[in-house]
């Protein structure tokens, strides 16, 4: 197939060319190259025979470029992470959705009818919750009065107890989005699947989890979690690891996000599919933290009992789907991918 991979310079989507490739398909990289992404102003090194085409997704005549001879677009690019919150909601607003509407519309007008997107777990918000009385149950979102006072985990509206976390599934109700970047990730969902649903396109929504690996950006607003322990092993100091360090998530190597990407492309339904891309096996932010440390010889992480308004306590999401419709499955596990990480070539911060 001929691709174009929407954000193929930066860190997922280099890899994701990577996978393309290898796999025998033509691949076209449409990159902005924007400064926050990549201070220098040059793009990656990416494999021969990879077009390379600089231009912002946001204009309608470069995304007309872009897609002639194009049977497929793999769509990562997007502004993540938490950044400056609210400050950032022009950039984000803009970077996620006014450009995959963009993309849409010249989809629509060339008659092109196949896209894998790039979207996130953090659309669902926390796990699933289950109280011992009262079954499945919402918590509401944490107070700072208990924040304050180290109340860490989710309780029970109902009655107090202890809650216990299992993993979502893609058809779970969705969380309402806590914050910029998750609306806007959201968003590009809703705006997917109403062009898939009105123009019977095939449509796939890959929802990622916390990635990690080689080339991926040193700490910076918009670093995830990963990112900024390993920026804290390349300064040789200790990780700060907020709350108790028990938050559960699932990491998954950027390897495994690109195997995923290239599985995407053998989805053949009209609609609008969605799948979770996580190993099914999670850690805690402890975990992470103190593996990287460990295997590169640097201080130990501090827990410092710090917090963000607005983080979810755990976020884990079942795989079976992908599992099951695409015969995917993450192959790097988590002691193999962080031995790897913690001495992996990083991306300059901006």
């Amino acid at each position: 197939m001929r691709v174009l991979v929407t954000g193929g310079a930066g860190f997922i989507g280099r890899h994701v060319v990577e996978a393309l490739v290898a796999q025998g398909h033509q691949v076209r990289v449409l990159d902005a190259l924007l400064p926050a992404v990549h201070p220098s102003g040059q793009a990656p090194s990416l494999p021969d025979g990879v077009e390379f085409v600089v231009g912002d997704l946001r204009s309608p005549a470069t995304v007309e470029r872009a897609l002639a001879g194009i049977d497929v677009v793999s769509h990562q690019a997007a502004m993540v992470g938490r950044g400056r919150e609210i400050r950032d909601v022009v950039e984000y607003v803009g970077c996620n959705d006014l450009a995959t509407a963009t993309l849409l519309d010249a989809m629509v007008r060339r008659d092109l009818g196949r896209l894998v997107l790039a979207s996130s777990v953090v659309i669902y918000g926390d796990s699933r919750y289950d109280c011992p009385a009262h079954g499945r149950v919402h918590p509401g979102r944490r107070s700072k009065a208990d924040l304050d006072h180290g109340r860490f985990e989710p309780t029970c509206d109902l009655c107090g107890a202890p809650l216990t976390a299992s993993p979502v599934e893609e058809d779970d109700l969705l969380d309402p989005p806590r914050n910029v970047y998750a609306v806007t990730k959201l968003s590009q969902e809703h705006l997917v699947g109403a062009w898939a649903r009105e123009t019977g396109a095939h449509a796939v929504a890959l929802r990622y989890h916390n990635v990690y690996g080689p080339h991926m950006p040193h700490q910076s607003p918009y670093s995830g979690v990963a990112g900024v322990f390993r920026t804290a092993v390349a300064d040789r100091v200790p990780a700060r690891v907020y709350e108790d360090g028990q938050s559960i998530r699932d990491f998954i190597h950027v390897r495994d996000i690109a195997a995923a990407n290239v599985a995407a492309l053998t989805y053949d339904s009209p609609g609008l599919r969605t799948y979770n891309v996580a190993t099914g096996t999670p850690h805690s932010i402890l975990d992470v933290a103190t593996a990287i440390a460990t295997t590169a010889g640097t201080p130990l992480p501090i827990v410092t009992g710090e917090y963000r308004i607005g983080d979810v306590r755990h976020i884990v999401a079942s795989p079976a789907r992908i599992r099951r419709e695409l015969d995917w499955h993450s192959t790097v596990s988590f002691e193999t991918g962080m031995r790897e990480f913690a001495t992996a070539t990083m991306r300059a911060a901006v």
